[in-house]
């Protein structure tokens, strides 16, 4: 049995030949540290290029639910998952691995090797807390949050959520969480891919495998993509390279509530304050070619 750091040389040794994946990563910096106020303080968009060798990253899908209690959220999702599935699946091919955290679902994946497999994984020394949400970090307790959330986001007409629950009811589900399994249009690769919504053992995977970069694609920004015990928060502050994957996010945030913004909107500041006090951004179309996911309207009641 050969130790950690020794297993770590014999992965890097391994993929030394793998083709670099370059990557250009968004962050913003202030004009004006003087200002208290985050909203007029100005920033600026700077961005970074860094090579990362596919053998030390890794993806993580948060929260891509097989359904919602929010209409809308759910065809938002739906837009998302083609483009989604492409990603991980050419990622996949280049030697990213592949970790889905259906939070509160995984039980429903108990005899999949991708489930099984978390259990082989050697334990680390896991930072303190790992397993818990995380509500801030440092960088970000001086500063205003960009959204009022306090209402849980729903941004459905009275007419749609009254037609989707009922719905969800026809279906044998609770309205309020009606999720079961990860979105059915997300392959689990059986073979190679990871399944866990717990903090400790997706910490563990990311050091026995040396996965130095962490991508975060999934919903919803402003909260389990950023709070989860394997979200944002806790991997940046816990010193990996994490980044999130801002065309393949989506948030809970309902324009009736500060800022009156639109959805979209809304979703843009949070992008912006995790750029500005978490961690950088990066698009889809770095590894897809084309042009970056965008949402279109939604319209239509089910």
């Amino acid at each position: 049995m050969f130790s950690n750091n020794t297993h770590k040389q014999q992965l890097h040794a391994e993929n030394t030949t793998a083709p670099m994946l370059k990557v250009i990563l968004q962050h913003q910096v202030p004009t004006d540290r003087a200002a208290k106020d985050d909203s007029k303080r100005g920033y600026q968009i700077k961005t970074t290029t860094q090579s990362w060798n596919p053998s030390q990253t890794a993806v993580i899908i948060c929260d891509m639910w097989d359904a919602h209690h929010c209409y809308r959220a759910v065809q938002r999702e739906a837009q998302m998952v083609p483009r989604m599935e492409n990603m991980l699946n050419h990622l996949r091919s280049k030697g990213v691995t592949m970790i889905h955290a259906p939070s509160s679902c995984v039980s429903a994946y108990a005899n999949n090797p991708a489930r099984i497999r978390v259990a082989s994984i050697p334990k680390s020394v896991a930072p303190a807390g790992i397993n818990e949400w995380c509500r801030s970090i440092p960088s970000e307790e001086q500063i205003t949050y960009p959204l009022d959330q306090s209402d849980g986001g729903e941004d459905d007409t009275p007419e749609e959520h009254a037609v989707w629950a009922e719905a969800l009811k026809a279906k044998g589900l609770n309205p309020r969480s009606p999720w079961k399994k990860q979105h059915q249009g997300l392959t689990i690769d059986p073979t190679k891919d990871f399944i866990s919504d717990r903090g400790e053992e997706i910490w563990n995977i990311l050091e026995h495998k040396d996965l130095k970069n962490v991508i975060l694609v999934g919903v919803h920004t402003n909260m389990c993509v950023l709070g989860r015990p394997f979200g944002l928060r806790q991997l940046s502050k816990n010193g990996v390279n994490v980044v999130l994957m801002r065309d393949l996010t989506d948030s809970m945030y309902n324009p009736k509530s500060w800022p009156h913004v639109s959805h979209l909107e809304g979703n843009a500041l949070i992008i912006s304050h995790i750029e500005r006090h978490v961690c950088p951004t990066l698009t889809s179309d770095q590894f897809l070619g084309g042009k970056p996911f965008r949402f279109t309207p939604i319209t239509a009641v089910p």
